[in-house]
Order: C-alpha cells, then structure tokens, then sequence
C-alpha cells in the first residue's frame, strides 16, 4: 500500500505537470497597441468626427484607437480565441454593447469536425466575414479605414462551419449570426441572421472574395429585411506593387413585408507602392451612396453621396513597430460636413500613428 501510494505521489504531479507544458506549448499570448493623432480641418467643437467614422475618430487630441491583448489556443481538434481590447475605436464602435462587452475583441471556441478533412465548427465572437479591412491597423494598407468598411461590420457573433481545402486555395465559410454587427441580440429581434463567404486564391499574387449577409437589423414588429454583399480582389502585380478592389452593394426593405427597397453602394480601389522594405505608399479612392440613408443618416435631401481620396505614407521602424501618416480628403454632395459653426460639403484631415505587435 506504501510503494502504491509513493507510486500516485511521483506519477499524478508528473501528469499534471505534462499536461500543463502541453497547454502552455499550445497557448500564445500576443498584443497589439496603435496610437494616433488626427486633425480634422473642420475643427469640430466636440472633438469627434464625423458620425460614419468609427475609427481614429477624435479630432485634435493624441489617444488610442486600438490595444489588444490576446490568447490563443490551437491544437488539431481544438482551436480558441480570447481577446481583450481598448481604445476609441472599441468607445465608438461598440456603442450599443451593454457592458464589458464593449471590451471584448473576440471570444470563440472550434471544434474540427472531420478526421480527414480542415472542416471547423466555431463558436462565440469574430471579427467580421465581411471585407478586407479590421480594426487592427497593421493589417491594412490605409492608415484610416475606408468609410465602407467603417459602416459595415467590423465584429460578429454566432456559429459558423468553415472549411479550407487541402490546397489552401479554397475557403469556404457558411455562418447563423445575433443580428448585423451584434453581440448582443437586439431587443424585440427573435431572427437569426445568415452569411457566407467564399475566398480563391488561384497563386500567391490573386486573391477573390465573395461575403454576405441576410438578416434584419429592426425588431420583428417592423422587421425591414436586409440584403448585403461584398466582393473584393487583391493582386499583386509585382514586388512593390499591389492593387485592391472592392465593392460593396446593398438592399433593405422599406417597410415590413414590402416588396421595394432602399439601396446603398460603395466601391473602393487602392493602390499600394513599395520602394523598399521599410517604406509603402498607398493611395486610395472611393465612393459611397446612401441615398436613403439607411446606414448613414444625414437628414438632408440627397442623403448620404460622398467621395473620398487619401495617401498614406508607412516606415517600418523595427520589424514589429510602424509608423504612418496620412491625408484625406471628403466631398459629399450635401453639406454634411461641420467646418466651424458652419456647414460644408468638404471636409479635411490629416493622421498620423505608431503602432507595434508583440
């Protein structure tokens, strides 16, 4: 009884502890900080921009826009994400989140659900299926987020089956969500949400994506349906220089059960420039119209009609820090733009961040 009992007293604490530097081996924690200084040339007196930017959207004060912390964990079967944020972007963008949900980046657990294939089931909070923008500034050619992107989902709650084929050159991904943009269901909305999205990479310099969304962002008693896609590619043409395209398209219904419809588009194109490793310069253009104003309400006749061009200049300090500015410029068909006490169909602005990953 001795010898058995020493026996469990060397080998359980061995167990555990084995176990423990497998979980640790299969754990990583990594952060993100991006800081940043923008001056918006209309000088608003509130210090915000305008509404339809949610991120690097306070004038003339130096701040956050995004520091994450994150964990992850990955084995063959088992894959999870907890990530923890702060900044402007996570005050503005998470508005309408009730509590410390406004600070969660993301929060999900997979599962693989084949022996022989990449096919997942996840569960919990993502970052959105939609477009090629996220919150995370590194990951984007443009210093500031294309009004596109900041007016169509950033983050998504729900389940989704996803599936990578043995090529890598396919991802196919089919999603029920909480609603457009939510974490939390809307109150009166018992409608789950659906989306899909397709990506091809055919060879290392193209890439084709096709994403969407069906659902309703208003309670069941005025349930306007809404119909949305997003289509982007990205090639790069050689070394130094690469092109993207997107374009964004969709419909609401007018009222519950009708069978017109309000509509809003945007395409976008960027081009970026690499001179040498350190450096890029990304030009971008684009356009956005909502007429009816069903994502950006302007409360004037033409509602919401704009252009907007920018340039940014990036340096690679280190490998993992970056520093950028950029200038940009709006023009809106109506005067929908603050510039001082008065209104204007112009508005100007020019940023600058320092970001590092760790």
């Amino acid at each position: 009884m001795k010898n058995q009992l020493f026996f469990l007293l060397i080998i359980i604490p061995l167990s555990i502890k084995s176990q423990t530097n497998s979980t640790k081996n299969n754990l990583q924690i990594s952060g993100y900080i991006e800081t940043y200084f923008a001056f918006d040339f209309g000088m608003p007196a509130s210090n915000n921009r305008p509404d339809f930017v949610y991120s690097f959207n306070r004038h003339n004060e130096f701040n956050i826009n995004l520091g994450l912390i994150k964990a992850a964990y990955q084995t063959k079967k088992v894959r999870s994400n907890f990530t923890l944020m702060a900044g402007t972007y996570s005050n503005a963008n998470l508005s309408s989140e009730p509590g410390v949900l406004k600070n969660v980046y993301e929060a999900n657990v997979g599962i693989k659900i084949s022996k022989t294939k990449n096919l997942w089931l996840d569960a919990g909070i993502f970052s959105s299926h939609i477009g090629f923008e996220s919150a995370i500034g590194k990951d984007c050619w443009n210093l500031t987020r294309s009004i596109l992107a900041d007016n169509s989902p950033y983050y998504e709650s729900g389940v989704k089956v996803s599936f990578t084929s043995k090529s890598e050159k396919w991802f196919l991904s089919a999603l029920m969500l909480n609603g457009w943009q939510r974490i939390q269901r809307q109150s009166g909305n018992s409608a789950p949400a659906f989306g899909h999205q397709i990506t091809f990479k055919p060879n290392s310099k193209l890439s084709l994506n096709s994403s969407s969304f069906v659902g309703s962002n208003t309670p069941d008693s005025i349930r306007k349906m809404r119909y949305f896609h997003n289509f982007y590619s990205q090639y790069q043409i050689s070394k130094k220089i690469g092109i993207l395209a997107g374009f964004d398209l969709g419909f609401e219904q007018r009222k519950k059960n009708s069978t017109t419809y309000n509509s809003w588009l945007s395409p976008v194109i960027i081009i970026k420039y690499s001179p040498t490793q350190k450096t890029n310069i990304a030009a971008r253009g684009e356009y956005y119209m909502d007429e009816n104003q069903v994502i950006i309400q302007t409360g004037t006749s033409n509602g919401f009609q704009t252009h907007s061009y920018s340039l940014n200049l990036d340096y690679f300090y280190a490998e993992n820090v970056l520093w950028r500015i950029e200038a940009r410029a709006f023009t809106s068909k109506d005067e929908i733009f603050q510039q001082g006490n008065k209104s204007s169909r112009n508005n100007y602005l020019l940023t600058s961040s320092i970001s590092i990953n760790f």
